[in-house]
């Protein structure tokens, strides 16, 4: 027999990546008289055991904690009033309002729109670990109560503004005005005109009673809830589309005479409008109207529109501030795109008493001195147009960039870039969240300024 032959063995392979017990790889020749360094590195197998609250999270002046103080002086009894769960009897406890309430306005003011990614941070983040004190969240019950009570947050725009005012840190002797326009949750390709949406009504109609159909027969079947949920998206569907076709006659009527079956409409979010934006381009979006005072730039109207133009708005901001206040501005600030005639004549009437500061537009003809009054000049008109060519007007007109767009600027800053909410109610109270976040900064600010010169 002949002897076997030893077998010769493979060179192993190089290996990307040391394996775990393996001493570490050499390092590179160092000078001998120098000596090898001693280093701290990171030892992520040692086990250690730490006890400290959850208080300790976050130090004492942390931003945080001034939200849950401002949170705490809040008046949240009709919150409370629709929790069902009470001692004594069964149900689950609900997260406590105080602690929703502030985990939305701290997150609006570091720029956090998404509930999906707060839900996260409540996990991994020290500052809304330290908010939500270890109770648990959903992303869920987050961005539901970010939309649902926009009574309550109108209601506490109001009171916060009206304690500034008290306090003497706010007045409403002069207040500027100015909209931005916010990328809404549509594409453009969800615009459909109107034979398209008839169409699309049909087949969602029919959808829907297919699915309901379906789930009758078989009720006991272990994919009821996917069915349900199924069933409950086909008729969402088919609710939007009937929204769009009830928009549809206001859409029509901004049209020419031969342009009105050009009028479209979202599927998506019947709500939203193609508007002009400031880079020039055409996209769907709501347009954001903020009243700033321009004394401690806080914010004391807010409201949201959909015709993507500010003409007409000047009004109903003023209104709105009487109804909240109880008290007319002396003096509103404004761009060109609010200065119609009959906004000036409405503001400026004796009954109402305010001061319209806007830029009169330039005539078509350069030798037209624009200030000078015209002959259909209401008496109002003709003393906004002398007014403006003074050098007092043009100082006070000035205050308007550096509170109604610094205000604007800083909402863009916070992620008020796109909407991730759909329709006028929910996107009512993204701006609402912005103004009340906004004014609780700018109120520990003015406190804090009054208390250094006090």
């Amino acid at each position: 027999m002949s002897t076997p032959k030893p077998r010769k063995l493979a060179t192993p392979a190089p290996m990307l990546f040391e394996v775990p017990g393996d001493p570490p790889a050499e390092s590179e020749a160092i000078d001998p008289g120098r000596g090898r360094p001693r280093l701290r590195t990171a030892d992520r197998q040692q086990v250690v055991f730490r006890a400290a609250p959850l208080d300790a999270l976050i130090p004492d002046d942390h931003p945080a904690r001034v939200v849950w103080a401002y949170v705490e002086g809040l008046d949240l009894g009709p919150l409370y009033a629709r929790i069902k769960a009470v001692r004594g009897r069964p149900g689950r406890a609900p997260i406590d309002p105080k602690i929703l309430m502030t985990l939305w306005l701290y997150a609006t003011i570091e720029g956090v729109a998404s509930a999906r990614r707060m839900d996260a941070l409540c996990r991994d983040h020290a500052a809304f670990r330290w908010i939500v004190g270890d109770v648990p969240t959903n992303y869920h019950t987050l961005a539901d109560f970010r939309t649902d009570h926009v009574e309550l947050l109108d209601d506490l725009l109001t009171r916060s503004v009206a304690a500034l005012m008290v306090e003497g840190l706010v007045d409403l002797n002069r207040v500027a005005q100015d909209g931005m326009r916010v990328r809404a949750s549509a594409g453009a390709a969800s615009f459909r005109r109107r034979p398209t949406l008839e169409e699309a009504l049909t087949e969602a109609e029919a959808q829907v009673e297919a699915l309901r159909a379906e789930a009758e027969e078989d009720p006991g079947a272990s994919d009821r809830r996917q069915k349900g949920a199924r069933e409950r998206a086909a008729r969402e569907r088919a609710e939007r589309i009937k929204s769009a076709l009830g928009r549809l006659p206001e859409l029509e009527a901004k049209k020419k005479a031969g342009e009105k079956d050009k009028a479209r409409c979202s599927t998506t979010d019947p709500e939203a409008t193609v508007m002009k934006m400031a880079d020039g381009g055409f996209r769907p979006a709501y347009d954001v109207q903020f009243c700033t005072a321009t004394d401690g730039q806080v914010i004391v109207g807010v409201g949201v529109e959909t015709t993507g133009s500010d003409a007409g708005q000047m009004v109903p901001m003023v209104e709105q501030i009487e109804e909240r206040y109880d008290a007319v501005p002396a003096e509103v600030l404004v761009d060109g795109g609010f200065a119609q005639h009959d906004q000036i004549e409405a503001v400026g009437a004796a009954e109402t008493g305010c001061t319209v500061y806007a830029p009169v537009p330039k005539p078509k003809d350069p030798k037209v001195d624009r200030h000078a009054p015209k002959p259909g000049d209401s008496e109002a008109v003709a003393a906004w147009r002398r007014r403006m060519e003074t050098e007092e007007a043009k100082a006070i007109y000035k205050e308007r960039a550096a509170t109604a767009e610094c205000v604007n600027a800083q909402a863009r800053n916070r992620g008020l870039l796109r909407l991730l909410v759909r329709g006028l109610a929910k996107v009512k109270a993204i701006a609402l969240w912005h103004a009340l976040a906004h004014n609780l900064v700018r109120g520990a600010a003015l406190r804090a300024a009054a208390a250094v010169a006090m």
